[in-house]
């Protein structure tokens, strides 16, 4: 009887760790949209497998982040938008919202960008497949429970293996990348830098914190589930950072030996046909459709709701359209606006996603230390604050984003 007891207390175990998972996969993966993977291509391009060791790294930051996150979220059942102007004031909360609404509005534009460069290496033209992806996400991001679209965008995010068949297509020497990516590799050139900067950049943006802690509320889970939300913020940046790994892998073992530089993801795919095969270009191409497509799904929803959360709206796709009014309007808005503008010819998109970067830049390390002070406070966190250790890990996550700040905006004033 005892042992039957056991066996069905692990099972119930195992099956509300399972129950918890998603949230921090979802933000790994997200991570990687069109804007992170047109920065590893041209990593990969450019140096070759000179930045695979920065991945264990971002890997590293990535889960101190998404773990603090979630784990806030699970001990005071709110999300990080609350917890601000809680803690700091309505005036940090209003400009702290303000800032993430343009960051956010530039990513998700970035992301119709996206789709509509790889949708174009399939022949699908651009006035065809934004719209198209603009009602699809709009209609996913408004109907149904979070637990249903929870299980569409996990499935979305398989897309992304497509990198890694596309990696092992392309024939690299494996030993040559193991021992990259175990030692780290220094370099004074300006444009190495940049890239090093840019690379740790993409994989933790501001709009992570909000989305992690947000998505534990909407899945209603407590204190209880805190070590089910560390496996899955360790488990989905642990694969969110493997699919960085093969991405660099590709276009370092294809593009770079042949000298060929790429300025976005789409010039990568469509650069592999000749040296990797039709099928790795298509490969690549479909990760870079998938990716940008799940963030762009997600991307409005987390900016609504921040924002709903930070004034005392309701929010929620749990909610009805008369129950939450901004909530809804600002999905669509945002949606609307973003696809709007990649249709119109001519559009300064890369100028757009520059800005972004900037203020990216310089509310990532504000709210970092907005999060730190939170997740340290045990009036507010109870026994689930930050011990030391995790603290400690916290502090270099900040002291490390805010050096590779600061020498972001010094190459950007030197022209780099």
């Amino acid at each position: 009887m005892a042992a039957a007891t056991d066996r069905g207390g692990r099972k119930a175990g195992r099956l509300a760790l399972l129950a918890a998972m998603g949230p921090g996969i979802l933000t790994a993966l997200a991570g990687n949209d069109a804007g992170g993977v047109a920065t590893y291509s041209t990593a990969g391009a450019t140096f070759g497998f000179g930045m695979l060791w920065t991945v264990p790294l971002m890997c590293l930051l990535l889960i101190v982040v998404q773990e603090t996150s979630a784990r806030m979220g699970c001990a005071t059942g709110k999300g990080f938008a609350s917890l601000i102007r809680e803690r700091f004031g309505i005036r940090i909360s209003a400009v702290a919202m303000l800032s993430l609404i343009v960051s956010n509005f530039a990513v998700t534009l970035s992301e119709f960008a996206g789709i509509a460069s790889g949708m174009a290496l399939f022949g699908v033209p651009t006035w065809a497949s934004v719209p198209i992806a603009a009602i699809t996400t709009w209609l996913l991001a408004v109907s149904g429970s979070y637990r249903h679209i929870e299980k569409i965008l996990l499935a979305i995010g398989l897309v992304f293996v497509t990198y890694i068949v596309a990696g092992v297509m392309a024939h690299p020497d494996w030993g040559e990348a193991l021992r990259c990516t175990l030692v780290p590799q220094a370099s004074a050139d300006p444009s190495y830098i940049s890239l090093l900067v840019a690379n740790v950049g993409t994989t933790i943006s501001p709009y992570m914190i909000f989305m992690v802690a947000s998505n534990v509320v909407e899945k209603n889970l407590g204190a209880s589930d805190i070590p089910g939300q560390r496996a899955d913020n360790v488990s989905g940046a642990i694969f969110a950072e493997i699919i960085t790994w093969f991405i660099i892998l590709t276009t370092g073992a294809v593009l770079f030996p042949a000298g060929i530089l790429v300025n976005n993801a789409a010039d990568a795919a469509q650069a592999l046909v000749p040296l990797a095969g039709r099928y790795a270009s298509a490969m690549f191409a479909a990760g870079l459709v998938g990716a940008s497509f799940l963030a762009a799904c997600v991307m409005p929803g987390i900016t609504a709701g921040a924002l709903c959360e930070a004034f005392g709206w309701e929010r929620g796709i749990n909610r009805r359209w008369q129950e939450a009014p901004v909530y809804y309007g600002t999905i669509a808005l945002i949606t609307l606006a973003s696809a709007g503008l990649v249709l119109l010819p001519g559009a300064d998109l890369f100028g757009i996603m520059m800005a972004s970067q900037v203020i990216n830049g310089v509310l990532l390390p504000v709210l970092l230390l907005c999060m730190v002070t939170i997740a340290d406070d045990r009036h507010i966190m109870g026994e689930h604050a930050n011990g030391r250790l995790w603290s400690g890990l916290t502090w270099f996550t900040i002291i490390a984003v805010i050096i590779l700040t600061v020498v972001m905006f010094a190459f950007m004033a030197l022209g780099y």
